[in-house]
């Protein structure tokens, strides 16, 4: 069985987890260690199965946790060197596993693949991790513009992560400062609700059944007006899977990811005939 843990996102902190057959790889850890143990016992989450800690970037949101928790959890980090060389000083005792420029990682069942995305960070990074039974989860946020190269990484996803930060008028009307506000909404920034409809729609496939819309202000957005703009959007697009919102302060149940049924071609099969390519742009 696998599982995907929303353990929680939004610009206080950021984890998920993906569990499969007995092991589980962690993605982001944004809280502190206290706050992720609190939160995977909630969901059922067992850390000490944990097989490998992949993190998309270096800020505070994303890593706040990685110091404490891996005292006591023996597992590689996975992420690009740009972010290693930020967080590796807080984590002598850990091993790195580099992602992207092309690379693959293979953690217990975990086949990670990843690519540079447009964030104001030191190698950023979106992921796709594939597991044995087709199953195919696509994680990307702090994503300013979606760019071809992230697109092509997360095509075939039977289970997707995406950023959906913010409505454009609530960050129009919102007391940022102009600079903020432009920075949000910049090649380097924030998607918007409105993008990511666009984006999900692009990216829809027959096999595709979960979509998790994270990141959302909690200024500029609510989960109503995200839900509100990207699922009539990504339906009239055809897809006809579960659509939830992760939630800053509290996480969401456990959502089972089924294996792809045979007969759910992607409109993007003839692709699948060759070796993946990664492609950092």
């Amino acid at each position: 069985m696998t599982r995907l843990h929303v353990l929680g996102s939004g610009s206080k902190g950021n984890a998920f987890a993906l569990e499969h057959q007995g092991e589980v790889l962690l993605i982001d850890v944004g809280f502190s260690a206290k706050e992720i143990r609190r939160r995977a016992q909630v969901t059922g989450l067992p850390l000490d199965a944990v097989v490998g800690i992949a993190l998309t970037h270096e800020h505070g949101d994303h890593t706040g946790g990685v110091r404490v928790l891996t005292k006591h959890i023996e597992a590689p980090i996975i992420t690009s060197p740009g972010t290693w060389h930020k967080v590796k000083d807080r984590l002598p005792h850990c091993h790195h596993r580099p992602a992207g420029l092309a690379s693959m990682v293979e953690v217990g069942p975990f086949v990670i693949e990843s690519c540079l995305i447009s964030h104001d960070a030191l190698e950023p990074l979106a992921f796709a991790i594939r597991l044995p039974d087709g199953i195919m989860l696509g994680l990307a946020y702090d994503v300013g513009r979606p760019t071809a190269a992230m697109r092509y990484l997360l095509r075939d996803a039977t289970a997707l992560v995406i950023e959906a930060n913010h409505d454009d008028v609530l960050l129009r009307m919102s007391d940022y400062p102009a600079t903020v506000r432009q920075r949000i909404a910049g090649s380097a920034g924030h998607l918007s609700n409105r993008a990511t409809a666009e984006l999900v729609a692009e990216l829809w496939h027959p096999a595709l059944a979960t979509v998790v819309l994270a990141h959302l202000s909690e200024s500029c957005n609510t989960p109503g007006q995200a839900r509100g703009t990207v699922e009539p959007v990504i339906r009239a697009a055809g897809f006809s899977g579960t659509l939830h919102v992760a939630l800053q302060d509290i996480p969401l149940d456990p959502i089972p990811l089924a294996t792809p049924h045979p007969a759910r071609k992607t409109r993007r099969s003839d692709a699948r005939t060759s070796p993946p390519l990664v492609l950092d742009l």
